[in-house]
């Protein structure tokens, strides 16, 4: 790189108080705009959206509503999709755009993420209806696109793990014999004088029955978990589809939700939700506890940050009660591609000491997650495999 190029880098990285004069293009003139308008810092001066900034004030839309679309129109035309969304988070965060949110032209400008769906959900009780149409087709595209991504991993996933789990190696009837898998088993048994293989082991489908296991997926829908509520609810939907196992999705803060009946639609579920609000996961495990009819063939996903604003004793004490009814918990302490979260390190460790593995997970790697938990490999040896940080 020489060194024009090194200054007009620099100049676009630091705004026009750096002592750098490179000659910028008609472009990077735009991009330096669309930047300034964002992260300008200095005090009585405007912000680059026609609002006047001051280390008191964090600009609100007003009437620079206008202005504000063109930025969003702009920042798409100069960067690239992963840019914008950061720009756009950092908006949120630095200027109280949150507010466009509840206008239908503004939403219709802003690029989809799962930051944005986040926004969506927990700003859902202040719109108006005609805003609310327009923030589900938003959503829905978000849905759609995450489940081109990884629904299809989680299906396979789930279904390989179960048809594997499924076998039956006592048949007891020819009809419920699997002569495929039989054969293949048996191959070093071939007598060629016969031409004839002699089945020494028998593998058989398993008897039918309406599920093989039930899986509950309890997700803290407090601010900071909003990213792992929006995968979360993707992954309860599919799993929902899959007829070998029983899925419900319970959500809670102080209080607590059952959305398993709307899993037939992700973007139902997720407007279902209400980010925000303190956190209760005794009580939220309580009511899971309730739902478990058979504990040796229960899964129960806890997502949580697991700063417990209820009773942290009997959390513990409920939690070993699950875990020695035979119930198989895993905690996720992020399901999120955000890095590494924030979370309580003292029950985190506590619910490992109890054998609840206790680590985040990013959306990519939750469908092999879920395949291991059901073919009951020790999770904690299978997220080492994986190069996943334990707590």
């Amino acid at each position: 790189m020489n060194t024009i190029e090194q200054q007009r880098r620099w100049r676009l990285l630091l705004g026009n108080t750096a002592n750098l004069t490179p000659e910028l293009s008609a472009t990077d003139m735009g991009m330096d705009a669309a930047l300034a308008a964002l992260y300008n810092q200095g005090e009585g001066e405007e912000d680059g959206m026609g609002r006047s900034k001051s280390k008191s004030t964090r600009g609100g839309l007003g009437s620079s509503a206008p202005k504000v679309s063109r930025w969003l129109g702009d920042i798409r035309q100069y960067f690239p999709s992963s840019v914008v969304r950061v720009l756009q988070k950092d908006a949120y965060q630095r200027l109280n755009l949150e507010q466009m949110l509840l206008e239908p032209e503004m939403l219709q400008a802003v690029e989809p993420d799962v930051h944005l769906v986040s926004t969506l959900i927990s700003l859902n009780h202040l719109m108006p209806a005609k805003t609310k149409e327009t923030a589900r087709i938003v959503v829905r595209k978000v849905v759609d696109e995450l489940e081109r991504r990884l629904a299809g991993r989680m299906q396979q996933a789930v279904s390989g793990s179960l048809n594997k789990a499924s076998r039956n190696r006592r048949p007891k009837r020819a009809q419920d014999i699997d002569w495929g898998r039989t054969i293949r088993a048996n191959l070093q048994h071939y007598l060629p004088e016969y031409n004839t293989i002699i089945p020494q082991n028998l593998i058989g489908y398993a008897r039918q029955r309406q599920s093989l296991k039930d899986i509950i997926l309890c997700v803290d829908q407090s601010g900071s978990m909003a990213s792992s509520v929006v995968y979360a609810s993707l992954f309860a939907a599919v799993l929902a589809s899959i007829k070998a196992v029983s899925t419900q999705l319970v959500v809670f803060d102080t209080a607590v939700v059952d959305l398993t009946p709307m899993l037939d639609d992700p973007v139902d579920v997720l407007f279902g939700t209400q980010l925000g609000g303190g956190t209760d996961i005794n009580k939220a495990l309580s009511y899971c506890q309730g739902l478990i009819r058979r504990p040796e063939d229960t899964i129960v996903i806890l997502i949580s940050d697991l700063f417990e604003g209820g009773n942290n004793t009997e959390l513990l004490k409920r939690t070993a009660t699950l875990l020695g009814s035979g119930v198989q918990m895993i905690s996720l302490l992020a399901l999120a591609d955000d890095g590494a979260p924030c979370f309580d390190a003292r029950n985190a460790a506590e619910f490992t000491a109890l054998g609840s593995p206790t680590f985040a997970c990013t959306p990519d790697l939750f469908p092999d997650l879920m395949a291991a938990a059901l073919n009951k490999q020790d999770i904690s040896v299978w997220a080492a495999q994986q190069g996943i940080v334990k707590y």
